[in-house]
């Protein structure tokens, strides 16, 4: 099943200039939803995973499910000051601006395999800031797991040391 036939662009969001590629059309689709989780889970094959982080706030939709149908824990990653508890942070450039990540502190223990998953990999900086918070409490990143990629935007070249797998690739 093709997933691109679910994913909507959106011109001029959240600026001018950024074409945004919206997921709800695949969220509101029972079979393109589940059609993605099931090629999503066939990428970790293999791999031991003790945690999923999703990250705020698309990365949230799926890595629920993914840490669901994996029975592990599941780690959300969220902007500044949105959690309750003692924090971890990291900042980041985006495509369009800066931008900082915050993990609970007793989220990740020493030697945990983490599946860091979000909806896109644009140019990595999202995803290389995720890394320094789980390589920061001691964790291993197993993979790096988006349900779409913009290949121009050389995303993969910020995160090149780790294992990445895309649904989709723009």
């Amino acid at each position: 099943m093709p997933l691109k036939k679910y994913i909507r662009d959106i011109q001029g969001f959240p600026k001018e200039g950024i074409l945004f590629k919206d997921i709800t059309p695949l969220l509101i689709d029972p079979k393109g939803r589940n059609e993605c989780l099931k090629i999503v889970v066939d990428s970790l094959k293999g791999k031991q995973i003790d945690k999923v982080i999703g990250v705020e706030s698309r990365g949230f939709f799926f890595g629920i499910l993914i840490a669901e149908e994996l029975n592990v824990g599941f780690i959300p990653v969220r902007k500044p000051n949105k959690l309750p508890y003692d924090t971890i942070s990291a900042s980041y450039q985006l495509e369009y601006g800066t931008d900082t990540l915050e993990m609970h502190t007793d989220a990740i223990q020493k030697g945990d395999r983490i599946l860091i998953h979000d909806d896109v990999l644009a140019t990595g900086g999202t995803a290389q800031a995720v890394c320094e918070l789980v390589e920061k409490l001691g964790g291993e990143v197993v993979q790096l797991n988006f349900l779409m990629e913009i290949s121009f935007l050389n995303g993969r070249e910020k995160i090149s040391g780790y294992e990445i797998f895309s649904a989709i690739t723009y």
